[in-house]
């Protein structure tokens, strides 16, 4: 299915790295600050992969159509900035599929809505994260997923043609993306799933539980 693959790109949060614990660290802390007891991993965690919105409708049942929405987004997007790789760490698996991937001579790149803002001290922190050929963040292009222009950039930038990648990741709209970039598409089930339901339904190419199980799906040397 992917024999003919000469690159991966990759989601960030839920897909390489596990970032729920700081950014609900975050989020709690706005809460700690207005006199409320924290809410805790547990809750936050569904709802990572929506980024600010998720992580301050859980902590206050608030949308973006709120008043406040946009000053506590900036608040939140502070206190995530001052913390952002306390207790991040990748996946179990991360590190030997990437060795994996090397090994068999891919290169791989990392395609995220994360702002740069965050993306870009994120890997130069995390040394695991720096070998990546392409980082495209959410304000990279003028359109962030489920728009292709992000995935199109990085293979723009890797000198890649479509059929020469996958992208893989923990969102649908990961996959939309992927299929309008005419990449073929993998979804992580191991990620921040929160309301999404069965990834079956998301009309993946492939379907994955853990990092390494992608590694038998790619040629080999």
């Amino acid at each position: 299915m992917l024999r003919h693959i000469k690159a991966v790109l990759f989601d960030l949060d839920g897909t390489l790295i596990d970032s729920a614990p700081d950014l609900a660290a975050a989020a709690d802390r706005l809460r700690l600050d207005r006199g409320l007891p924290e809410l805790g991993l547990t809750l936050y965690r569904p709802h990572t992969g929506t980024g600010a919105r998720g992580m301050l409708k859980t902590a206050f049942q608030i949308e973006p159509e709120h008043p406040d929405f946009i000053d506590l987004r900036e608040e939140f997007f502070q206190n995530y900035e001052r913390n952002l790789v306390v207790h991040t760490r990748p996946f179990e698996g991360v590190q030997e599929l990437l060795e994996g991937l090397k090994q068999c001579c891919l290169e791989w790149g990392i395609v995220t809505n994360k702002s740069a803002r965050f993306t870009d001290p994120i890997v130069q922190q995390i040394p695991l994260l720096s070998q990546a050929k392409a980082v495209i963040s959410g304000d990279t292009t003028a359109h962030a997923k489920p728009h292709p222009a992000p995935i199109l950039e990085a293979m723009r930038r890797m000198n890649l043609s479509p059929a020469e990648c996958v992208y893989i990741g923990d969102d649908e709209r990961d996959i939309v993306a992927g299929k309008a970039a005419g990449v073929k598409t993998v979804a992580a089930g191991y990620g921040y799933l929160g309301d999404a339901g069965d990834i079956g339904k998301w009309g993946a190419d492939l379907n994955i539980y853990s990092p390494l199980e992608l590694l038998k799906w790619l040629p080999k040397t």
